[in-house]
């Protein structure tokens, strides 16, 4: 790996803030393809889901992941022995913000489609504001509180209550679990948030990935059994997808964007990812794009918005990506 490229990703004390910084077009190529990566990752994760186990594609998702990785750690030698105080945070990373919001996400992916489900999950950032002021003390303004309200009523009619079957079980188990899953993200971005980090965030992502994948494996063994997967070129393409560029490569891309970018301006771009999630979904799986879908849609990404911009100039440290799925 190059000096360049490792000063890029790697944060470490090596190299200075104009070495680090990418061209203006260069940063727009860059979130535009984690953008796309990101946002057709719901096909291709629920396509996944059809012939993998929730549990076993979580597995080949965080082991794809690790490798990549690990190998871009050892290849720059920034591959380091996590210390006593930041082991609580790679544990909380590996068992909730990976292994139990994956699985959750996996699962509710096998009874909802894939397009209302990326708006869904995407409201991880509005359970972060009431989470870190019960937890973080911090401030909930009258912006925030618009913004909570605003992308809940999206959530409510993304649920389509008034025309609802509650017979359909699944379709709430589905919902709920898809919903347990941001906030169990949004609460693990607070714990990052609340976190004085001795080794960066990303030298301390490989062993979370391998603590993941460790746990998963277990999980898998005892509850599955040894996955018996009918191989097909698509169901390979879908695996490498998820674990190289949706999970490993699609990470390390937002590094090297939060690096350039305000970390605010870098997620209010992101907010692109669950509308590219419902065209892909629309176009690739044929999912019908209904006027309730796109009114709750618009809904939460106003309340995201809103929160996003009620952080601005927020003295947080820079932690690794937010969007994990």
């Amino acid at each position: 790996m190059t000096g360049r490229l490792k000063d890029l990703i790697w944060l470490d004390d090596g190299g200075t803030a104009e070495d680090r910084r990418l061209t203006r077009p260069a940063i727009y190529v860059l979130l535009a393809t984690v953008v796309l990566v990101l946002g057709l990752n719901w096909p291709v994760m629920a396509t996944g889901v059809k012939s993998i186990s929730p549990i076993w594609m979580g597995v080949f998702r965080v082991s794809g992941a690790a490798a990549v990785v690990m190998t871009m750690g050892l290849a720059s030698r920034n591959l380091a022995v996590p210390p006593r105080r930041d082991l609580p945070i790679i544990v909380s990373m590996a068992v909730f913000r990976l292994t139990t919001v994956f699985i959750l996400v996996f699962t509710g992916l096998q009874l909802v489609p894939a397009g209302r489900s990326s708006v869904v999950v995407w409201t991880t950032s509005l359970w972060t504001v009431p989470i870190a002021a019960v937890f973080l003390g911090e401030r909930m303004t009258g912006r925030r509180w618009a913004g909570l309200a605003l992308g809940i009523t999206g959530v409510v009619v993304l649920f389509e209550p008034w025309s609802y079957d509650w017979g359909q079980s699944d379709v709430t188990l589905g919902h709920g679990l898809l919903i347990l899953a941001a906030i169990v993200n949004a609460a693990t971005a607070v714990h990052i948030r609340g976190h004085r980090w001795t080794m960066t965030p990303l030298e301390a992502a490989p062993w979370q990935l391998v603590g993941a994948a460790i746990i998963m494996v277990t999980l898998g063994m005892v509850v599955d059994g040894p996955p018996v997967i009918d191989w097909t070129p698509q169901l390979v393409w879908v695996v490498l997808y998820q674990g190289v560029l949706a999970t490993g490569v699609a990470f390390l891309a937002q590094i090297v964007i939060l690096r350039n970018v305000a970390a605010v301006s870098t997620n209010l771009t992101l907010m692109a990812v669950p509308v590219v999630g419902v065209v892909s979904s629309a176009v690739l799986l044929r999912e019908p794009v209904t006027t309730t879908l796109a009114v709750g849609l618009l809904l939460v990404i106003l309340g995201v918005a809103i929160n996003l911009l009620s952080d601005r100039g927020a003295p947080h440290d820079l932690g690794p990506p937010s969007e994990v799925v």
